[in-house]
């Protein structure tokens, strides 16, 4: 596949622009409902879905169907992703008008991450064709140890993340606003909001670990790779505010993902010298076990309406109160002046 220079610049440029105008919607805070959200979540998955019909119409339905099984193995892994954010926004009670911004940013970041783990596959397997070896048994045994652990759930409580942040950066242990860093007595603190963004920012590269390798197996061309995870991963601030509240009924999702990373953990060791399982064989495979899994879910809780994940009795985060807010001093550039009749710190 010959993917010119300009191309991918236009990609990037194309996501700048998408991002800048999501950021722009979304420049005062706010919750954001079920409709506003669905609204989005229909715009992000109608451009990922067109860049796919420019890819079919210039490259052809063999690389057309390509992007598409990697847009759907990343949009389905993402789904996933969503619930665990969920577990983790309710459980550090973060407020709902400031959870976009974290989201933002979150997906900033895995945009950056997966295209530099995209850049390293890529470069791996060109050089080192035996590492699809490698990938392939990962997939495997990742896909057993999600289908053992399917009705397990992420324990905020345990994670080893947060328990590092708050050991190397100093820390408030109260929310400021939107504020990821203030400055109080002259130093720099963060607040709870950075520590759940650097807890996203680390979910998403755990999960980006099981996602790159799959799509590596229904396409080997980096451009495909990195169009259909980038334009997946653009829609999922909108798919949590719209899924959020139903994870609840996505009961045998995990089963059903699982089972996904078995099968294009068998077709990638499969292609190297045995067999190679065509596209659309492989992306039929994909969409069956993805709607089996869906129809069964729903099927198993239809009548139970949405519903907010379970949050803690006692958050481990409080608020910051006015008075505090009223010390804060400038973050950059130089000190407050003390107010007259105040004690100088």
């Amino acid at each position: 596949m010959d993917t010119p220079f300009w191309l991918w610049l236009a990609v990037i440029g194309l996501i700048v622009a998408m991002l800048a105008v999501d950021l722009l919607a979304h420049r005062r805070a706010h919750v954001i409902g079920v409709r506003e959200a669905a609204a989005w979540s229909a715009a992000w998955v109608a451009v990922g879905v067109g860049f796919g019909a420019f890819v079919w119409q210039v490259y052809g339905a063999d690389r057309g169907g390509e992007y598409f099984a990697g847009y759907l193995i990343e949009k389905s892994l993402a789904v996933d992703n969503v619930f665990i954010w969920a577990i983790l926004l309710t459980y550090f009670a973060v407020p709902r008008q400031y959870q976009h911004r974290v989201l933002f940013l979150g997906v900033v970041g895995a945009l950056v991450f997966r295209g530099a783990f995209v850049a390293a596959g890529a470069v791996l397997i060109e050089r080192y064709s035996w590492v699809l070896y490698l990938f392939g048994a990962f997939l495997l045994v990742t896909g057993y140890r999600m289908l053992r652990a399917r009705d397990e759930h992420i324990d905020p409580t345990r994670s080893r993340t947060l328990r590092l942040f708050r050991r190397w950066v100093p820390m408030t242990d109260a929310y400021h606003g939107q504020r990821f860093v203030v400055r109080r007595g002259g130093v720099l603190l963060a607040t709870p909001l950075l520590a759940v963004l650097v807890l996203v920012e680390v979910t998403d590269i755990i999960f980006a670990v099981d996602s790159i390798p799959a799509i590596f197996a229904v396409t080997d061309e980096p451009f495909l790779v990195f169009t259909a995870n980038a334009f997946a991963v653009l829609g999922l601030r909108a798919m949590y505010f719209l899924l959020a509240d139903l994870v609840h009924r996505f009961v045998y999702l995990k089963t059903g993902l699982a089972l996904v990373l078995v099968w294009v953990g068998l077709k990638m060791i499969l292609k190297i010298d045995l067999y190679y399982v065509p596209t659309w064989v492989s992306l039929a495979v994909i969409v069956t076990i993805l709607a089996v899994a869906l129809a069964a879910s729903l099927r198993a809780t239809r009548g139970q309406g949405r519903r907010s994940v379970a949050a803690p009795a006692e958050p481990p985060f409080r608020f910051a109160t006015a008075a505090e807010l009223d010390e804060l001093e400038p973050v950059w550039g130089r000190r407050r002046p003390a107010r007259e009749g105040a004690p100088t710190p």
